[in-house]
């Protein structure tokens, strides 16, 4: 146990951001968001999992739609009270603690501004280990545990419960409401008890991302190292690509965003390309022709200088970046996650290869 304030937010937004893998929307929306409910409202106190008992109802909040829609829209004064009200009627008892569901720069935010609201803790776990863009991608949906009843709200006042057979029918209806809303709302879902979240969550969430974020900002600081070997090593990261931003294609489909990156290679890179194609978070990673890294495996664009991770809504003409790969969660690698997530979900014509594998001279060719 022990309390999130302002500055542990400052890197708690900058780390989960980097485990967005390019999704989970803009850092500084969701840190202004959290910041602004714990001035008011004070620290945040933040539970291991195994501090939370077993029958305890955990409360998962997040936002679903297009990051970029939710940075026009931003997040409505009784949102969070909403949801928590509708829960605590729909399963007759008071929820214990909130948890995030994903790491990203607005949704690992907005759990911490709900629980400085509401007067309750914040579990240190989540159901990704980095973000992905459907509903069903949790590693609860592998331990059987349903999406619903899921609660969603928008800034309007609007509010529904869902109550759906699969969790993949949890995500195409509530994406409909979703765009009925204006592309962006707020929800609670896979609600559950301490010991499903114990068994299933990615413990430690919260806390990664905060020394991932206090790395970032020392970077430069380290004796002995370049920033770049020094983020790497800190990061447990694979170098992909370094270059400059010469072509962006974006479109907001479905509250998806959907788009490809076009890099040209600079200092060792030189002379090459790289292509990397998106939706919300960076999916696939090609080096001319040779894929390097896919989903369910991070692919992160950092500043080349500052290392500040880059999001898919950020990415403009002329700036300069660092591609790079960080493991997934190990749960994802097995058949279930790979059927979840896996690159040919998202119709890569590509079956899955570790990243080190990759790394390492694996097949990787187109």
């Amino acid at each position: 146990m022990r309390k999130i304030g302002l500055s542990e937010i400052e890197d708690i937004a900058l780390g989960a951001s980097l485990l967005g893998a390019g999704g989970g929307g803009d850092p500084y929306v969701g840190k202004l968001v959290a910041i602004g409910a714990v001035r008011e409202c004070g620290p945040v106190t933040l539970l291991e999992p195994d501090e939370v008992p077993d029958d305890a109802l955990v409360m998962p909040i997040a936002m679903m739609g297009a990051p970029t829609i939710l940075g026009e829209k931003t997040i409505g004064e009784h949102e969070y009270q909403n949801l928590y009200e509708m829960v605590s009627k729909f399963f007759g008892r008071q929820v214990y603690a909130f948890m995030p569901m994903e790491a990203g720069g607005v949704n690992s935010m907005l759990p911490i501004a709900a629980a400085a609201r509401l007067g309750l803790p914040l579990v240190d776990a989540d159901g990704m280990g980095r973000a992905f863009p459907e509903l069903q991608m949790v590693t609860f949906t592998m331990g059987g545990v349903s999406a619903t009843p899921m609660a969603l709200v928008d800034e309007k006042g609007n509010s529904a419960i869902f109550n759906t057979i699969t969790n993949k029918w949890t995500e195409e209806l509530a994406r409909a409401v979703t765009m009925s809303c204006g592309g962006s709302v707020s929800v609670s879902l896979y609600c559950m008890d301490g010991a499903t979240m114990k068994r299933y969550g990615v413990r430690d969430i919260v806390t990664r991302s905060q020394k991932l974020g206090e790395a970032i900002r020392k970077v430069k600081s380290v004796s002995g190292k370049s920033p770049e070997e020094a983020f790497l090593e800190y990061a447990e990261g694979y170098r992909l690509f370094k270059g400059k931003i010469v072509d962006v294609l974006r479109e907001t489909k479905g509250a998806f965003n959907y788009g490809k990156v076009v890099l040209e290679g600079i200092g060792s890179d030189k002379g090459h390309q790289a292509r990397i194609v998106f939706q919300n978070e960076n999916l696939c990673a090609q080096v001319d022709d040779r894929i390097v890294a896919t989903v369910p495996d991070l692919i992160c664009l950092v500043d080349a200088e500052t290392f500040i991770p880059v999001t898919t809504d950020a990415l403009k003409y002329g700036k300069r970046v660092l591609a790079v790969g960080l493991k997934c969660f190990e749960m994802w690698r097995s058949e279930a996650g790979l059927e979840l997530v896996g690159p040919r979900y998202f119709g890569l014509d590509t079956d899955y290869i570790p990243l080190e594998e990759r790394a390492n001279g694996g097949e990787a060719d187109v």
